[in-house]
């Protein structure tokens, strides 16, 4: 059932850092405010493989200066995820979970003030902010099989695959790390890896982590995994995977399981639906918006987090607290008019 409409200053989508960061910036400034998050709170933490260690450090992850404590120098999934939980929780900020944005409409002729439908109500909003994140859409290899029950778009955990042939279709630290706990967890492990990025060696290109790719060369010396330098996937079967190397040969590998982790990208249909315009960026679609307010070519509309150009997390809380506050002053404003 459809909950009456409410009159909010603020609505925020999505309850990851930038979101929790816009919500804790709105609550200091006294907005009467929401975040709806289709998922569950820091959602995207929540996807990682278990046990995984986070790459960014402390100060770029905390909310608040000095609150995150890992038992590591680098914080566990299961670590930050809890952290964050607190975070919403001692705060008390206002969120909705498990509730999904299906549409923004505008209430008037481009002078802001917004009706968002959700999959639960509708709320009436003074202003916008979509801080939904980059990876709600995986990206494919678009090859014959990649629909099969046995390829999966993210990676969990290696117990399931003990003994097992498996085999890591990318290029990034994603695919090295689920590569590395396999390898180390008892599968038998194949990196299909661009022989571009197995050579990088530069942080500001995007390289393997030094801390995975050191333990990554070490399964490769006691035989546990193998790196094959890789053009293209040919095609997968139910017990195969054909592959071309970049030496220009096909290669048949025995195969119960395939992880492509080729990257993300973010769902952009609530922002173009509303009028967002949205340029190419590289591999990905980014809306435009303002550099100094990050306010969207829709009046009233803002966006904030990793689908922006501000794609680190340090930042993408960063951004919020500059943000929100000039917000509240543009309320003010109108009230006061």
């Amino acid at each position: 059932m459809t909950e009456k409409s409410r009159d909010l200053d603020l609505l925020i989508i999505g309850a990851g850092p930038a979101g929790l960061s816009a919500a804790d910036a709105a609550a200091r400034e006294k907005l009467n405010y929401l975040v709806i998050e289709k998922g569950l709170i820091a959602d995207t933490v929540y996807h990682y493989p278990v046990g995984l260690t986070v790459f960014s450090t402390t100060n770029e992850l905390e909310l608040r200066e000095g609150t995150l404590k890992p038992c590591r120098e680098k914080p566990t999934r299961e670590e930050l995820l809890n952290y964050y939980v607190r975070f919403a929780l001692e705060e008390n900020l206002h969120i909705n979970t498990e509730e999904a944005a299906t549409r923004i409409e505008r209430a008037g002729d481009n002078a802001g003030g917004f009706i968002v439908h959700t999959s639960r109500a509708e709320y009436a909003a003074a202003r916008v902010l979509v801080a939904t994140g980059a990876m709600a859409r995986p990206r494919r290899l678009d090859v014959p099989g990649e629909d099969l029950p046995k390829v999966h778009h993210r990676f969990v955990e290696a117990f399931p695959y003990v003994r097992k042939d498996a085999l890591i279709v990318g290029g990034g630290n994603s695919a090295a790390e689920a590569a590395l706990f396999l390898s180390e967890g008892g599968a038998r492990t194949t990196l299909a890896i661009w022989r571009s990025d197995w050579e990088n060696r530069d942080p500001k290109q995007g390289c393997i982590k030094h801390w995975v790719r050191e333990p990554l060369e070490r399964e490769m010396a006691a035989g546990h995994l193998r790196v094959l330098l890789f053009s293209e996937v040919e095609e997968i079967g139910a017990d195969f995977v054909k592959i071309k190397t970049d030496a220009g040969a096909s290669e048949t590998l025995p195969n119960h399981v395939v992880f492509v982790l080729i990257g993300s990208d973010a769902d952009l249909t609530l922002l173009r639906d509303v009028g967002v315009r949205v340029t190419r960026d590289g591999l990905a679609d980014v809306p435009t918006y303002d550099p100094a307010t990050y306010e969207t070519n829709i009046r009233g509309l803002y966006v904030a987090g990793h689908f922006t150009h501000s794609r680190h997390i340090k930042e993408a809380i960063a951004v919020p607290r500059r943000i929100v506050p000039a917000i509240a002053q543009s309320l003010k404003a109108v009230q006061s008019a």
